[in-house]
Formats: C-alpha cells, sequence, structure tokens
C-alpha cells in the first residue's frame, strides 16, 4: 500500500471537497457527512469534473448531466452514467488524512 497525507482533520466541512494529486493522480477528498472518501475527480460517463458538482449525503452528483455517485463504492445511482468511479481507501491517523493510491 502507498499511504499519502494529502489532508489535515478539519480542513473539510461536512459536504466539502478538496482537489488532490497524489502520485500524479487527479482525485477528489471528500468529507461527507463527517466520513472522509477519496474518489477519481473525473466523471466516468463523459470525463467531466466532480468538482463542479455537490455533495448531497454520501453521494457525488456530476453537474454536467446530473448522475450521482456513492462515495464509498463509486457506484452509480441513476443514469445516464452506467460505469463506477474508482474510490480509494481513506484513513484518519494522527489529525492526518490519508489516501492510498497503490
Amino acid at each position: 500500500m502507498t499511504w499519502t497525507v494529502v489532508a489535515v482533520e478539519g480542513e473539510l466541512g461536512v459536504g466539502q471537497m478538496k482537489r488532490i494529486a497524489p502520485a500524479g493522480k487527479p482525485l477528489l477528498l471528500v468529507n461527507a457527512e463527517g466520513g472522509y472518501f477519496c474518489v477519481d475527480e473525473m466523471c466516468s460517463h463523459e470525463d467531466y469534473s466532480l468538482w463542479f458538482g455537490c455533495v448531497k449525503g454520501r453521494s457525488i452528483k456530476c453537474s454536467l448531466h446530473g448522475s450521482y455517485f456513492d462515495l464509498a463504492s463509486g457506484k452509480p445511482l441513476n443514469e445516464p452514467a452506467d460505469c463506477p468511479l474508482t474510490t480509494y481507501p481513506t484513513k484518519l491517523e494522527a489529525g492526518d488524512i490519508w489516501v492510498d493510491v497503490s
């Protein structure tokens, strides 16, 4: 596993996202309902940045066509998206938020 510190606890409020690029991969770190999730930044449907979307509960919405994705599994929750996002394990340790991009 390749764990990398990408943020500190408290840096993101609930419903906020942060663009990160550990190992050169464009990802989003998301605080959803007080839990931290990490997913690909680009929507799997049209290769559009999810950064322009919004967080609702434990899902993220692509603002281009309106698809929602489950942040824990990456699974699309509605059409038109039908391919999941890649998700990456996160952990909170000693006040740091870590992501594994291996």
